[in-house]
């Protein structure tokens, strides 16, 4: 008569192994940095345990992941603005960029009032109120992810969403957004923005001046509402970054301008343009060309006036742009 004696402790730890499928990711650390898992023998080789032996032909044995740091939380963070605030001091505070903040408040006006309510992603992506209509499907075609991801990440287990609810949508920033249209908004250096005219030189840069020609503004006799680049008429201008063009034609001072409302929220301004090549209501890809420098509106000589707006305010553009 054979007989199976099995120790106490030989028990246990064939208990913990036999559990498997078992991992923690946390979605704020890039993938690099997660915990090595413990290595089971190879399938071939049989390993004694007590009077057991496992191998080939008795139990498959997975890797147990452990997790060395608590996991993020999964909720958005709501900020109450204070006296002195800004954006950048605010993105540095919380880990997150100015444009992932612009991109959460689509409401978001300058400059910040004491007592606002600000929304900042816990994890890189965007906090999303839901609108009416709104389903796991077309929010994770906007944002360039899965549904399953939108789903899993809010402990949603269905896509019919609550109109008014708030989630947290991960997104990977260095692929950033997508277009209406379901292309990526930014393809050539997503989460910031291109230099419209690479090389070109910067003449004149955002603020108070003493050029007679720019206009009163926030207090100033004369201020300067964007940035110069200076280049020939005719020269393409390329979309800093992929949006929707919500103003083509002429306007005040800027002459001849296209306006994009980009996929983070900020308002991009091409001005004293001398032709544009695209159209009112049209997707935009960053680096796609939006018209040729010109001279038009309140200009002397050729160039191309940038500007960048968050809620019609002008912002400068130089810490985002990479000219």
């Amino acid at each position: 008569m054979r007989s199976y004696r099995y120790a106490s402790h030989a028990a246990v730890l064939l208990m913990a192994m036999a559990i498997s499928g078992y991992s923690a990711v946390d979605l704020g650390t890039p993938a690099v940095s997660r915990t090595a898992a413990l290595n089971a023998q190879a399938a071939n080789e049989a390993a004694a345990y007590g009077d057991v032996a496992l191998g080939r032909d008795n139990t498959i044995i997975q890797a147990v992941s452990i997790p060395t740091q608590p996991l993020p939380d999964r909720n958005a963070i709501r900020y109450v603005v204070k006296d002195g605030d800004t954006l950048d001091a605010i993105a540095h505070a919380f880990n997150v960029s100015v444009r992932e903040i612009t991109w959460s408040n689509p409401g978001l006006r300058l400059p910040l009032k004491t007592g606002e309510n600000l929304e900042l992603p816990p994890v890189p992506g965007v906090v999303v109120v839901v609108k009416r209509g709104d389903t796991a499907a077309s929010l994770a075609t906007a944002y360039g992810v899965d549904a399953t991801t939108i789903l899993g990440f809010n402990h949603l287990r269905g896509p019919d969403l609550a109109a008014g609810s708030v989630l947290v949508v991960p997104v990977d920033l260095t692929v950033g957004p997508n277009l209406a249209t379901g292309v990526p908004a930014d393809p050539f250096h997503p989460g910031a923005l291109q230099c419209p005219i690479p090389g070109a030189e910067i003449i004149q840069k955002f603020g108070p001046t003493s050029f007679a020609l720019e206009p009163p503004y926030a207090g100033f006799l004369h201020f300067h509402t964007g940035v110069d680049l200076l280049a020939d008429y005719g020269v393409p201008i390329a979309a800093a970054a992929g949006g929707k063009v919500t103003a083509v034609g002429y306007a005040d001072y800027f002459g001849l301008r296209v306006q994009i409302l980009d996929s983070y929220g900020l308002v991009e301004i091409y001005a004293h343009m001398e032709d544009t090549s695209v159209t009112l209501g049209q997707e935009v890809q960053q680096g796609q060309k939006v018209g040729l420098v010109g001279s038009t509106g309140l200009s002397i000589g050729s160039h191309l006036h940038l500007q960048l707006e968050v809620g019609g305010i002008p912002t400068d553009p130089m810490p985002l742009i990479g000219c």
